[in-house]
């Protein structure tokens, strides 16, 4: 019996996938960017291991303002601070758990100023809650006007469509600060997005837990 093997940069374990070694390593070796070939050769890099990162979306966000055209590339200390902390968040990097069949998921949103975050967990045999895959979004252009109880719709529905082939097989529990899911079904009238949000939410059987 084959009770582990490496597949593309990642460990796969009776207990869950975990990060090659190797691959961490690398990264915590890499200095800091002197130019925006090198920044983007680290988000790469970064992006590849992001669903094992809680709120990579809002970690990066220094990363991601220094590759707009309009401003001249420049290493400042939020970058560094930033680097530091996603190294150090790597050194004790989580194992994601393998999804056990038939058994509830609990889904966990947030919504930030600048950015979403999504945690997919079940709990185990032993009533241990284990992670499954950390989602994060940074919010874009018209997103940013969206009122707090929007955003956190966008966080069920960004979340909910990213992690689909989870979802439609099993049901799940929404742990968040407001009900998203209610506040589209009574609203008196949907108009824009919010009929589409509503769509894809009825796809799902969602259990809300404030």
């Amino acid at each position: 019996m084959v009770s582990s093997g490496k597949f593309l940069g990642f460990v796969i374990r009776h207990r869950g996938i975990e990060i090659d070694p190797s691959k961490i390593k690398a990264i915590l070796e890499i200095p800091p960017p002197q130019n925006l070939k090198e920044l983007r050769s680290l988000q790469g890099h970064l992006a590849y291991i992001r669903r094992f990162i809680a709120n990579f979306a809002g970690r990066i966000q220094p990363f991601t303002r220094k590759t707009r055209k309009d401003i001249p590339f420049f290493w400042d200390e939020n970058c560094q601070q930033a680097l530091d902390g996603i190294k150090s968040y790597l050194i004790n990097l989580p194992v994601l758990a393998a999804p056990i069949p038939g058994k509830e998921l609990i889904l966990y949103t947030t919504a930030l100023d600048e950015s979403l975050g999504a945690l997919l967990a079940q709990e185990n045999e032993n009533g241990k809650e284990n992670a499954l895959y950390y989602l994060s979004h940074v919010l874009v252009g018209a997103e940013h006007a969206y009122s707090p109880i929007e955003k956190h719709c966008l966080a069920l529905v960004f979340a909910v469509k990213k992690l689909q082939h989870y979802m439609i097989a099993h049901w799940f529990t929404l742990i968040s600060k407001v009900h998203p899911f209610k506040y589209l079904m009574t609203r008196p009238m949907l108009t824009g997005r919010l009929p589409r949000w509503a769509i894809i939410l009825t796809e799902f059987d969602i259990v809300y837990a404030p």
